[in-house]
């Protein structure tokens, strides 16, 4: 685009911006450009502000604050509400929006903003109180017989950053309160492009009503419970999930719960960890550090809106973090013994990115199982779901209210569990060697290379496309599947599949919200490996890492 140009499109994005704040932000950064040209830095932070819209896809809207249209602020999301709402009447009559946020900057004043187009557009907007988690949103979706939910949040991202996810419902999908999946997202995507300037999009009062499902919320996770003696630190670091956990919790009776006091309250600022995602080095620090002085027998982190759950169990004088795997093949063991205990049927789920195990859990137990994308808008549409999981920590242990992940219920299921082994003089550890008793031992890896440029990715997914490797830890490779022509029944995705003679695997995609590239490692035995040769899977685990970082130039 010509320096004149964007100069041009910046001024009238200026002269349509609702907020005074980002509207004073671009002007004074469009003279700083016009005083120092296109290669400076003002001129080239403007140019990346104006590179087209902010990309609307299956995750909705991801991205920094700040004005422009490639920013989250403002004037996005009213455009955005607007594509939604023709969307949404383009299917039913009056469409009835949940509408959720959490404590990040400038959520509450997006979800007012998507509370009154909803309105101005005939439909209804049924608001829930401010800084709320994530799975409140999904849950009252389907509580409320909606035909879509917005949440505004971006998770565990940095405090910079804000998004604006969309769940649909009863009328528009048969699976209600699930996340978009194609060609929903293109087709919205196709209606924003038509909204005008935002100071045009219509905005009302009149059909907005606030709802509160927040004590039928607590009640549904409390009967998940099986509660018993056991000594428990949470933190919420910073986010949305104190008040819904702390109640849910001893309301089950886990009453010995202690909160990490320097993450407890909500700040949006996270200024306690460098990133505010618990599977990040160094985030659970003040967690293990308090649990270790006070003799806890387990740790729970939440990230930001609560939606996914971490892990941390006493292992000898130290705190070990479970891999999101690991916690997935507890609870997956768990629900399945139950439901067989009951004479229930169902499938468990799991992405193409997470462990085998959980495959093996379910067949172990007579029950079926899935594979899908990566995502809980695959993962949740899988017919007669009982449980759902994925390696990043995500877990939807209770399907049939919240069809997405939840960390919340993860906690009460996680602190359930903990609480009955240790009752019979057990740990979480024990059980985890317990099933890999029943099904084979298994480790699991992820490693993550953070990009500057997305194109890095696009590059590295070339790359080993282009030139697969033929050996993997010493193991040579048996099959390459490249998942962007689908498999096994899959749609296409932006990734690669390697599998080992010796049945070790690695999958390689990049981030679908984050500047990424992540790589998923599997090395696993049969059952009836004798548990003193259990030790080889690890060892196998850490030749495949260092074979896979050489391969993707994480060194």
């Amino acid at each position: 685009m010509a320096f004149r140009d964007l100069l041009h499109r910046a001024e009238a994005w200026v002269s349509a911006d609702p907020e005074p704040a980002t509207r004073n932000e671009l002007a004074h950064l469009i003279n700083k450009a016009r005083q120092g040209g296109p290669r400076s830095a003002a001129g080239i932070d403007l140019a990346s502000r104006f590179r087209g819209s902010l990309t609307f896809g299956t995750a909705g809207l991801r991205g920094r604050l700040g004005a422009g249209e490639t920013r989250m602020n403002r004037a996005v999301v009213i455009r955005t509400t607007a594509g939604l709402m023709a969307w949404l009447t383009d299917q039913v009559d009056a469409p009835r929006v949940v509408i959720g946020c959490d404590a990040r900057h400038g959520s509450a004043a997006f979800a007012r903003d998507v509370a009154r187009v909803v309105s101005a557009a005939g439909g209804r907007a049924l608001v829930l109180p401010p800084g709320q988690p994530t799975p409140l949103t999904a849950f009252a979706v389907r509580a409320y017989n909606a035909d879509a939910g917005v949440m505004i949040t971006a998770s565990h991202n940095p405090a910079t950053d804000n998004g604006y996810k969309v769940y649909t419902g009863g009328r528009i999908s048969e699976a209600a309160g699930v996340q978009i999946i194609p060609p929903a997202d293109a087709e919205i995507s196709a209606h924003i492009e038509r909204v005008g300037a935002a100071t045009t999009v219509p905005t009302g009062d009149d059909a907005i009503e606030h709802i509160d499902p927040r004590l039928d919320y607590i009640n549904r996770i409390v009967s998940l419970a099986r509660p018993g003696d056991i000594r428990i630190v949470l933190t919420p670091m910073h986010g949305v999930g104190r008040c819904l956990a702390h109640a849910g919790l001893t309301r089950a009776g886990f009453t010995d719960l202690h909160i990490v006091a320097a993450q407890a309250d909500s700040d949006p600022n996270f200024p306690t960890v460098a990133f505010p995602n618990p599977e990040e080095d160094g985030a659970l620090d003040l967690a293990r550090e308090y649990a270790r002085r006070i003799d806890a027998d387990l740790v729970i982190a939440l990230d930001p809106d609560a939606d996914r759950c971490a892990v941390c169990v006493p292992e000898g004088t130290t705190w070990r973090q479970l891999s999101g795997d690991e916690v997935g093949m507890i609870l997956a063991d768990d629900v399945a013994r139950r439901a067989v205990a009951d004479k229930r049927t169902g499938t468990i789920a799991t992405s193409v990115v997470s462990t085998r195990a959980i495959a093996s859990i379910a067949a172990f137990y007579g029950l079926k199982s899935a594979t899908t994308l990566t995502g809980f808008k695959w993962i949740a549409r899988v017919p007669d779901l009982i449980f759902g999981c994925e390696e990043a920590i995500g877990y939807c242990p209770d399907p049939d209210a919240v069809a997405d992940k939840d960390g919340i219920a993860t906690a009460i299921l996680v602190c359930s569990i903990a609480a009955q082994c240790r009752a019979r003089g057990r740990t979480l550890l024990d059980l985890l060697d317990d099933i890999a008793e029943r099904i084979g031992p298994s480790r699991t890896r992820a490693l993550t290379v953070r990009l500057d440029d997305p194109a890095q990715g696009a590059a590295i997914m070339a790359s080993l496309r282009a030139n697969p490797p033929r050996l993997l830890a010493g193991e040579k490779v048996a099959e390459v599947v490249d998942l962007a022509s689908g498999w096994r029944g899959l749609p296409p995705t932006d990734a690669v599949m390697v599998t080992t003679e010796a049945d070790s695997r690695l999958v390689v995609r990049p981030s679908g919200t984050e500047p990424k590239i992540k790589c998923y490692l599997e090395a696993s035995a049969p059952v009836g490996t004798p548990r003193s040769r259990w030790g080889e899977v690890e060892e196998r685990l850490q030749r495949l890492s260092a074979d896979v970082t050489a391969l993707v130039d994480l060194a």
